[in-house]
């Protein structure tokens, strides 16, 4: 994808797992890279190796979001594609016995993260009338995992903002979608039991877990022109788990 070429991307949570899967992708298709991630000595490690550019960011802080962004503007340039990863699983408890804190902090991370990542970067794209954000919801949001309501009920919210979003730009040439991956192996599984880890994969119909390459190359077709007449729409990626 050509047509990447010196598109300035950013990537929260980019310093590993999908996240750092999705910078390596774009970086090859051409774009500019930038990694925000609260781990920052980690988003400079994996920056160095992608040829890209490393801010902390914390996503549930507003203030931490306009600072990444301004740092990427001095470094880079302007914000063209958005890919809105940064998230956390939480624990696994029945509903009645989720630690509330614990449920307050997910919805934090993942969806009013997401939010307050998009709020950062939507009126320069808005202003130069062109962009691409790309959120990473999942599957939990569409069909939503037992013993994991919060993080069901986060990537839920995800995939409304980014309906409502979608909608709201619509008139402009940015667009706005949502990935719903099935599992993918990453270093959030250390997060999760056994079990719960079962579990997932027993429920995907190709009997494996997802590549995060796999989700990367979804992410860059959202990321390029060719992504051209798709908002406010949710992409599957999830080995034939999804019934909608």
């Amino acid at each position: 994808m050509a047509e990447l070429a010196g598109r300035v991307a950013v990537v929260t949570g980019g310093a590993r797992g999908i996240g750092l899967a999705i910078a390596e992708r774009l970086a090859r298709d051409g774009a500019r890279i930038a990694l925000w991630d609260s781990d920052l000595d980690a988003a400079r490690a994996a920056a160095a190796r992608i040829g890209g550019h490393a801010e902390r960011a914390d996503v549930t802080d507003a203030a931490s979001l306009d600072a990444a962004l301004a740092g990427t503007e001095a470094a880079l340039g302007p914000c063209d594609i958005m890919v809105a990863n940064a998230g956390i699983t939480g624990p696994n408890h029945r509903l009645e016995d989720y630690p509330v804190g614990d449920w307050r902090r997910v919805i934090e991370v993942d969806l009013v993260g997401v939010y307050l990542t998009c709020r950062c970067v939507v009126p320069g794209m808005r202003a130069r009338n062109r962009g691409r954000i790309v959120n990473i919801a999942s599957i939990a949001g569409k069909e939503g995992n037992p013993m994991a309501s919060a993080y069901s009920a986060a990537k839920a919210g995800v995939i409304g903002l980014t309906k409502s979003l979608g909608k709201e730009l619509a008139e402009t040439e940015v667009r706005v979608n949502c990935i719903t991956p099935a599992a993918v192996e990453t270093e959030l599984f250390q997060q999760m039991t056994v079990e719960q880890v079962a579990w997932m994969k027993s429920k995907i119909p190709m009997g494996r877990f997802g590549l995060a390459a796999e989700v990367a190359a979804m992410a860059a077709f959202l990321a390029s022109d060719e992504a051209s007449f798709s908002t406010g729409a949710v992409f599957d990626c999830s080995g034939g788990r999804a019934v909608y």
